[in-house]
């Protein structure tokens, strides 16, 4: 009677445990960067953006034609300044050196924050659609096909369609 009662203990305990592993994983994969590229709006952050560089650009050309304009002045007086004028004109120089390059800095920072700050709806739309299609298809993952971060797949299914289609895209 123990016999047969550990057997059926032991059954028992197989088939939960091989009914716990039946889960299947189901894994997708979409191109991200593809998505982005389809949505509508895309020409408005670009000139958003592009007005934006055009700024920085105009503040950076006056800076450097202001530096320009005082290294030749600087040349062309030089052999009648006086040691002290000297001195003050190379040090207005070397400041105005250091704003440029500090301002240059300032101004990739900028673009690169304006570009993430008019992305950003974007993205979090993209995201919020492909969590959508993952839960109503059942999927376990999602993961980025453009980034080849998979070393190996046998298989996977692609949602870029499914994806677009929750977007409203064509």
């Amino acid at each position: 009677m123990k016999n047969i009662f550990k057997a059926l203990v032991i059954i028992v305990l197989f088939v939960a445990a091989t009914g716990v592993q039946a889960q299947t994983v189901k894994i997708g994969y979409v191109d991200f960067a593809q998505i982005v590229s389809l949505m509508p709006g895309q020409d408005t952050i670009n000139k958003k953006l592009q007005a934006h560089v055009a700024s920085l650009e105009s503040q950076m050309k006056a800076m450097q034609g202001e530096y320009e304009g005082k290294i030749n002045n600087y040349q062309a007086t030089q052999a009648t300044m006086s040691q002290i004028i000297k001195q003050t004109k190379e040090k207005e120089i070397l400041d105005l050196q250091q704003r440029i390059e500090a301002f240059n800095q300032q101004a990739q920072y900028e673009i690169q924050n304006k570009q993430m700050e008019l992305t950003q709806p974007l993205i979090d739309r993209i995201q919020k659609a492909i969590k959508a299609v993952g839960k109503e298809n059942g999927f376990t993952y999602i993961l980025n096909g453009n980034e080849q971060i998979i070393l190996y797949s046998d298989g996977g299914i692609n949602v870029l369609n499914l994806v677009k289609a929750k977007l409203g895209l064509k």
